[in-house]
């Protein structure tokens, strides 16, 4: 029991700072999204045909950047015994975004350029937890940066259910394992747009902190 909570808790935790981090992007850093990196196609060719953003093309550099972040998750899962390790990189990288976001909006020298630069660091790091869920899938519930399959799947699970007049118990655990995903990624979104417009890029230390924690305790309790 203690380690099926486990995995619940990780999973809300995953899909929170996803969603997190995919709207801080959007909303602070010209559209970017840092976890759906497929979402910048459709971004940046809109605002090529539109005209409307001279560096729209920005939005095409998140593709290599995100594949670079997975071949190193899957490096990284290759001289690690501790799955975690992965989201300590994630953690390290985000924390440390939001750290320099702060100290350079202080000295008045935060540039356009920077936050495009530290908007790339996000998916870089959402890359990383991309290759920990298709690495170590036994660790969560599913997805935890892309929800399209988690909600056709409790679709799915949904349509058997009334089928059955809610009598299948495979379904229902399947349909618990999904809302928690899809839950978890939309409370994050809601928190990343409040932060993002609020105060913007800085608030990556949250998620940064999130994931670093969260390492600590999986290494304490191994």
């Amino acid at each position: 029991m203690e380690l099926k909570n486990n995995i619940g808790f990780v999973t809300l935790l995953l899909t929170m700072i996803a969603g997190y981090c995919d709207t801080v992007t959007f909303v602070s850093a010209d559209a970017v999204f840092s976890a759906h990196v497929t979402g910048n196609f459709i971004v940046f060719a809109y605002q090529f045909v539109k005209g409307s953003d001279v560096h729209a093309w920005v939005k095409l550099l998140t593709f290599p950047v995100f594949i670079l972040a997975v071949i190193t998750g899957g490096r990284i899962a290759n001289r690690v015994t501790n799955h975690y390790t992965i989201l300590f990189c994630e953690g390290f990288l985000l924390l440390l975004s939001g750290i320099t976001v702060a100290i350079l909006s202080y000295a008045g020298i935060f540039t356009e350029w920077m936050m495009y630069a530290v908007a790339m660091v996000a998916v870089f790091a959402m890359g990383l937890q991309n290759a920990f869920g298709k690495l170590y899938a036994k660790e969560t519930h599913g997805p935890t940066t892309m929800m399209t399959g988690n909600v056709t799947q409790a679709s799915l699970d949904f349509g058997t259910l009334l089928k059955n007049s809610f009598n299948d118990a495979d379904a229902m655990t399947s349909l618990k394992k999904q809302l928690i995903l899809i839950i978890g990624f939309l409370t994050g979104c809601f928190l990343g747009a409040f932060a993002g417009k609020q105060f913007g890029l800085v608030t990556l230390v949250l998620p940064g902190l999130a994931m670093i924690i969260c390492y600590l305790y999986h290494r304490k309790i191994q």
